[in-house]
């Protein structure tokens, strides 16, 4: 069904590149570069009348930042694993990748356990962490006195390599996006730190990721 949808796109000028086509929707992941116009939609909704096409600017967000990491993270015709999961997180993460699997070509794989690893034939694993978790984690560690790493600075688990799509983006937009899902919520000190610090800095997130990203370096 997927290939289906992706020629009639074509077929009608739209960038299949720049869409994220799933079960029951076509996300627009950016509006200009994908050339699918109003007139295109009432075109592709005749055909295809049970498939709804999704303008959320939120997700645009999202994939915008997302292609800022995987631009350097994936390489032609790779297979990328995702643990198989319906939260928030791991469905946009399944969203932000589709449209590789055109750009790229690469394959995606799910399993229900990191032990699926071994009997796939997996080049790199995606994980769904947020730019709330990665800014968190720095702040507990600061917290505890111990050394700062990033979360997205492990490269690899039992010898696979590791990606991070979503390490970019603010929590907050990933469960905006999709009103029908929900981030699992974290509590503790340093959550609440970081929920006090965005009241009094603009893209307080953001500033400490650079800044870890800069100590990195």
């Amino acid at each position: 069904m997927t290939l289906e949808i992706a020629c009639y796109l074509q077929k009608i000028g739209v960038d299949t590149r720049f869409v994220s086509i799933l079960p029951d929707q076509v996300l627009v992941n950016n509006l200009r570069f994908s050339k699918f116009s109003r007139a295109k939609e009432e075109l592709f909704s005749d055909e295809f009348p049970e498939i709804m096409v999704v303008r959320s600017k939120g997700f645009q967000k999202i994939a915008t930042r997302a292609s800022r990491n995987l631009k350097n993270e994936l390489q032609p015709r790779e297979n990328i694993f995702i643990i198989k999961d319906d939260n928030c997180a791991n469905l946009t993460l399944n969203a932000v990748l589709e449209p590789y699997t055109r750009k790229y070509g690469i394959k995606i794989l799910r399993g229900d356990l990191w032990n699926d690893l071994d009997r796939l034939d997996v080049h790199k694993v995606a994980l769904p962490f947020d730019l709330d978790f990665e800014v968190e984690n720095l702040i507990s560690q600061m917290l505890d006195g111990e050394k700062i790493t990033m979360e997205s600075s492990k490269k690899y688990w039992d010898g696979y390599e590791l990606i991070y799509p979503l390490i970019n983006v603010p929590r907050i937009w990933i469960e905006s996006w999709n009103s029908s899902c929900r981030l699992k919520k974290t509590e503790g000190y340093p959550k609440e730190m970081v929920e006090f610090l965005s009241t009094f800095i603009p893209d307080v997130r953001e500033k400490m990721y650079k800044a870890a990203l800069f100590l990195k370096e």
